[in-house]
């Protein structure tokens, strides 16, 4: 009897041990978590996921009752300060390749989900596998955003002139936003990397904020200038917990923060 009320003794003060954590610790530091994609298919790679997998996924959000709220929303949200309720993320893609409009869009469409997609816009209607602007246009009409990638896929970094990080900056905003006829408000930097000059650049351009690929629990993704993601892969959907985990809020606070820009 005497090791039955240790035994339960113990049990409690570890439950609310885990309580305080959870409250304390935990729960302040939930990040509405933006997942970032790239291509759907069947490539063997880390970018690829196919379209079953995709249709799995949105299937999976809708069914658990997730709230897919717009990037805008979510920057708005950032600068009142407004706390999420938990369950809510964005979704984003990156680059503009077709299989965007022909897998990821109908999908989107058919559960309502809205996204940003960053673009590459010397890419668009101009190189193989990539969207129309006819395309683009047709998606921005059903809660599709779209946002400046650069214009030709150049990691910032390495350029040294400033005439040329900011024609890829500026210009690829000024480009897209004259074909659609709609403001472009985010960018996304390509492969994540940045300078603290180049983020000036971004905010002097027009961008309301930035997305990057930089992982970790700094700043909780309180600069919506460095806007962290987290990339969906195609054995997530093998891996439950993985999936499951990326999408609780709380996926970067047990990573390290990605080595350099």
């Amino acid at each position: 009897m005497k090791s039955f009320k240790r035994f339960l003794g113990a049990i409690i003060i570890l439950s609310i041990i885990s309580g305080a954590v959870y409250f304390l610790w935990l729960s302040p530091r939930y990040v509405v978590p933006i997942l970032m994609y790239h291509r759907f298919g069947y490539k063997e790679s880390s970018l690829f996921v196919t379209p079953e997998n995709f249709r799995r996924q949105m299937a999976y959000l809708k069914e658990k009752n997730y709230q897919v709220i717009s990037l805008d929303e979510l920057v708005k949200g950032i600068k009142n300060e407004r706390k999420f309720r938990k369950k809510t993320l964005v979704i984003t893609i990156d680059d503009g390749y077709q299989d965007n409009f022909t897998v990821a869009y109908p999908t989107l469409k058919k559960h309502g989900f809205p996204a940003t997609i960053f673009i590459v816009s010397y890419s668009i209607s101009n190189e193989k596998n990539y969207m129309s602007w006819e395309e683009i246009k047709e998606m921005a009409k059903n809660k599709i955003s779209f946002g400046g990638h650069t214009k030709h896929q150049v990691y910032l970094p390495a350029i040294k002139d400033e005439g040329l990080l900011w024609e890829e900056i500026a210009g690829c905003k000024g480009e897209i936003e004259n074909k659609i006829e709609r403001p472009v408000n985010y960018f996304s930097y390509p492969t994540g990397g940045f300078t603290a000059e180049i983020k000036e650049m971004v905010k002097k351009a027009g961008y309301k904020g930035a997305c990057t690929t930089n992982r970790g629990m700094a700043e909780l993704n309180r600069d919506i200038y460095e806007l962290k993601r987290i990339k969906v892969t195609n054995s997530d959907m093998n891996k439950p917990l993985s999936f499951r985990g990326k999408l609780s809020g709380y996926y970067n606070l047990f990573r390290s923060k990605k080595k350099g820009n």
